[in-house]
């Protein structure tokens, strides 16, 4: 089975091309445009991305943090993901996506593994803290209790509901995103605290993320 120092290998793979170098000192784009056609007087263009971004904001998604610990005397790396789901219980695989242009991304594929630390509905403000970039994400994990996942080492948060720890599997290109597969390697939850169906607030429920807000999960009967 290949270990974490070879699948960070696959992983950066896109960082730079296979083989010799080239002979242009220019590097490759790593985002191609599409080759130019002529468009018909009948087609439609595709939605803005400001569309689409409103009206997907519309679907309710979980939040999560993608941590993985430093490789080569790097810190602990992570950022906040909503697009985070379940992929495949045989073998176990889950899949989060990232923007080609994060500079969290990189420093997770050298890792080679991670972990998904599942938010509760009181941790926005930890959420917070993970999404941001630039100048202000010199240290994310200041003041962030947390310990090493059970197999990866990658970091646990505290309180988290739920945490999944995984290996890199594969990573594939999907447009301005990677497509980060993970093979699950351990798992776990806290154990649920009532949520009897009463139509009130879960407060051990997940954190929502809808049309740029947070939000809580609420419990009804159907």
């Amino acid at each position: 089975m290949m270990g974490h120092a070879g699948m960070a290998a696959l992983a950066v793979r896109y960082l730079r091309p296979a083989g010799p170098p080239a002979p242009e000192t220019r590097p490759p784009d790593p985002m191609p445009r599409p080759a130019l056609r002529a468009v018909r007087a009948d087609e439609q263009p595709p939605p803005a991305p400001r569309e689409l971004r409103r009206v997907l904001g519309r679907f309710a998604s979980g939040v999560t943090v993608i941590t993985a610990p430093g490789a080569g005397g790097e810190p602990p790396a992570g950022f906040a993901c909503q697009s985070f789901a379940s992929l495949s219980l045989d073998p176990p695989l889950v899949v989060f996506m990232v923007g080609r242009t994060s500079t969290t991304w990189p420093r997770i594929a050298r890792a080679g593994v991670f972990c998904v630390n599942i938010l509760g509905a009181g941790q926005g403000a930890l959420c917070r803290a993970f999404a941001v970039s630039g100048a202000e994400a010199a240290d994310k994990f200041a003041g962030v209790r947390h310990s090493p996942a059970p197999v990866t080492g990658s970091p646990l948060l505290a309180g988290v509901p739920a945490w999944v720890d995984c290996e890199i599997h594969a990573v594939h290109t999907g447009g301005d995103h990677l497509i980060v597969v993970g093979r699950v390697e351990a798992l776990g939850a806290e154990e649920d605290e009532g949520g009897d169906g009463d139509e009130s607030t879960d407060e051990n429920g997940p954190l929502i993320f809808h049309r740029s807000t947070f939000g809580r999960f609420t419990a009804f009967d159907a």
